[in-house]
């Protein structure tokens, strides 16, 4: 192993001088904590620029955040600790860390040992060497279950793949190392983690969006979070990516396309019924198409004033960019040249 990592740290040196933030987010994970930090601190052994660890914790019920104040203090400042008010959920989280993060490069991974921290030099080096904006984990050996997470994540993946046009063969990945100017330019809500490079994709082209294969681990400490019921929420969660990809600053089209079609409809139906009424001289007062014509011209109708409201939320959406999906307590401030780990 550490002919691997003198390698991977090989090839970080070659590449310009930067600062690398690393994300973790934990919840209940007290049996993990130790063990990461100790990964993290072996894989970068060596490393020649600047790094920072990133402990977020997001409203644990355990000793988590006891055990990573406790690793701040035993290897120092560079390893730093974000505690959330409460449980906001992973993709909060991650936001969290993100926005806490001061690195030109930002790495996220999961807290519970099932990424490998040895993979990030080489990930690292080939976003800054590959000049890409995005460099996702691609966990080719998975130690997963087959059935409750193999098979559902692949379907997931190929329809993700499908409707946001980001060929990636694992969005479930959470080792991934990023632009810190490209990431911070977007905000994740809801439970979108999964979706991070289809929300890259608004603000960056899928060309500088890449994939690296990783190790992957089985989980020997701690409880999953996930479950099979994940997938009924990753596919509403794609609806709503779908939408923002296309729609996000032109609501007023979705809405205003679908309100323009069944007033169009209406129309016909109406005009039809007015030749049925006064060309052949029948009664249409009791025909069904009546009641189909009228409410398909009130929902063309309502579906238009929609599409309006949206344009006016969007456009206060995007001349907000205050607005967070979380709460932290504060942190110690720290200087431009302080807490970082650097090499000897």
């Amino acid at each position: 192993m550490s002919e691997v990592i003198a390698a991977a740290n090989t090839a970080v040196a070659a590449t310009p001088p930067h600062s690398l933030s690393i994300v973790v987010p934990f919840y209940n994970e007290e049996d993990n904590i130790a063990p990461l930090v100790k990964r993290v601190h072996e894989a970068l052994v060596g490393y020649d620029y600047p790094w920072e660890l990133v402990l977020v914790d997001d409203g644990s019920s355990d000793a988590t955040v006891d055990r990573a104040v406790q690793c701040s203090r035993e290897y120092g400042p560079h390893v730093r600790v974000v505690e959330l008010t409460r449980n906001f959920k992973q993709t909060a989280a991650m936001q969290a860390g993100i926005d806490a993060a001061r690195g030109d490069v930002i790495v996220t991974m999961d807290g519970d040992l099932q990424n490998d921290p040895i993979d990030i030099p080489r990930m690292v080096a080939r976003l800054i060497n590959e000049d890409l904006d995005l460099v996702a984990g691609w966990r080719q050996n998975r130690q997963d279950g087959l059935f409750l997470r193999k098979i559902p994540s692949k379907i997931a993946n190929k329809l993700i793949a499908r409707m946001t046009g980001v060929h990636l063969r694992d969005y479930g990945c959470s080792l991934k190392a990023f632009r810190g100017s490209v990431i911070k330019s977007v905000r994740l809500y809801g439970e979108m983690h999964r979706f991070i490079p289809a929300w890259l994709a608004t603000v960056t082209t899928p060309r500088r969006i890449a994939q690296e294969p990783t190790t992957h681990h089985a989980r020997t400490a701690g409880v999953s979070k996930y479950g099979i019921s994940r997938t009924f929420r990753v596919i509403l969660d794609l609806i709503a990516v779908y939408f923002f990809m296309r729609f996000r600053a032109r609501p007023g089209h979705f809405f205003g396309g679908i309100g323009l079609g069944l007033t169009a409809m209406s129309g016909l139906i109406m005009t039809w019924l007015a030749w049925v009424k006064f060309g052949l001289g029948e009664n249409i007062g009791g025909r069904p198409l009546l009641i189909v014509g009228i409410g398909t011209l009130i929902a063309g109708i309502h579906f238009i004033t929609t599409g309006v409201l949206s344009e006016l939320l969007a456009r206060i959406y995007f001349e907000s960019g205050t607005i967070r999906s979380y709460s932290a307590r504060p942190e110690r401030v720290l200087a431009a040249d302080e807490g970082w780990h650097k090499s000897a």
